[in-house]
């Protein structure tokens, strides 16, 4: 009966990320730098508010866009932090993590055979979501743009199909980030033109130098551009699983459909503590942050230490070094070092073709389980 299965579906890869992840249970005695996992806790208000749902039984379904003073929070949130201007009634929708924001958005905007302009390397679930919506992805090589996907990359690139750019920045697996300029660039190229924007920013509160900005910010850019967010990152909620999709009501309407047939609606008892996190814990991310650049800099002195080549990142918690100049691939690199040094990371090939001839590690671990880490790989280096 397999044959009878959905082509799109048998022709879609295992995320390579979580390949890798489930062979250090194979391994004893391993330090694994593969997951953007925060090594943080919850923030305890976070925590007291999800108890409290539980106590009072907000334990049913909730509106399918979710709760009004969750998309309120949430609109109050991205307006102070960024200046984008959303009405909470019909311009946001509160998802089952970022990573369903990304699904119904590509569902509802992707039709068969029409292109989907990304930026290699590049988080592995855009390409995944792309074909299983019918749609062509079409990578743009950023290996020689610091991993900036510019303006004139993108016009190189866009054809009669173009119906969606993807701006996943900062960037998963780079750590790259898009100044202001940057942007205007790419905003003055698409406002005249029929091509949405999918703007992911889950890690906007995650971002070292300058502000982050928003390509819904810019004039003429709101009205065709989805903007993706979440509370995994910035408040350490994996497991809670929030997500936000803000758009034009225009486009809200017909998102709901998708959200409201796969989902009905986000979890209550995440939604209410997630109003606590939007308020209350609106700058809990603050402190992870300078954690989390303190780990960067670490990691990346160490890097160069050894002689990588390595960009150095300006957000997330996410370093891309350079290993071609072992001469093996990303995936052999990354088992060997897993293997003889008892270090995992993920091999460069899992976030596409342009991945390859890199690895990513992620520094969301303690400063003890990092020095750990780079004293075995210099070791390791050092054999090699």
């Amino acid at each position: 009966m397999e044959y009878l299965i959905n082509p799109r579906v048998k022709d879609i890869q295992f995320s390579g990320i979580r390949q890798f992840f489930n062979m250090v249970s194979d391994y004893e005695d391993v330090i694994s730098l593969t997951i953007g996992q925060p090594d943080f806790s919850s923030p305890e208000g976070v925590k007291e508010a999800g108890k409290w749902a539980i106590d009072h039984d907000y334990t049913t379904y909730t509106h399918n866009a979710g709760l009004l003073p969750l998309r309120q929070a949430a609109c109050n949130f991205v307006k102070n932090k960024y200046g984008l201007e959303y009405d909470h009634e019909e311009e946001v929708i509160v998802t089952s993590g970022a990573s369903e924001a990304i699904d119904i958005a590509l569902r509802t905007i992707v039709e068969e055979g029409t292109e989907v302009i990304l930026p290699g390397p590049a988080y592995p679930s855009y390409e995944a979501l792309i074909r299983l919506s019918g749609g062509i992805p079409v990578f743009v090589d950023t290996r020689n743009s610091g991993f900036k996907l510019t303006a004139s990359l993108i016009k190189e690139h866009l054809t009669d199909k173009t119906r969606c750019l993807i701006l996943p920045y900062p960037s998963n697996p780079t750590g790259c980030t898009l100044n202001f300029e940057d942007l205007k660039e790419i905003a003055e190229l698409l406002k005249d033109k029929d091509i949405f924007v999918l703007s992911d920013e889950v890690y906007s509160e995650l971002v070292f130098k300058g502000s982050h900005y928003s390509i819904a910010s810019f004039p003429g850019m709101k009205e065709k551009t989805v903007v993706v967010n979440g509370l995994s990152k910035s408040h350490s909620m994996t497991g809670w699983r929030i997500g936000f999709a803000f758009a034009p009501a225009f486009l809200t309407k017909y998102m709901v459909k998708v959200h409201q047939f796969s989902i009905a609606c986000a979890s209550s008892i995440s939604q209410y503590a997630a109003i606590e996190a939007l308020t209350k814990g609106m700058n809990s991310a603050l402190t992870m942050k300078h954690e989390y650049m303190k780990r960067m800099h670490y990691s990346y002195k160490r890097l160069k230490f050894l002689g990588f080549d390595v960009e150095e990142p300006n957000g997330t918690f996410y370093i891309f070094p350079s290993i071609k100049r072992f001469n093996m691939t990303s995936l052999d690199f990354a088992t060997k070092l897993l293997q003889e040094a008892g270090v995992a990371v993920v091999p460069g090939s899992a976030f596409s073709e342009y991945g390859e001839g890199f690895v990513r590690l992620s520094y969301a671990y303690s400063m003890e389980t990092l020095e750990e880490a780079f004293n075995r790989i210099e070791q390791f280096v050092n054999r090699m």
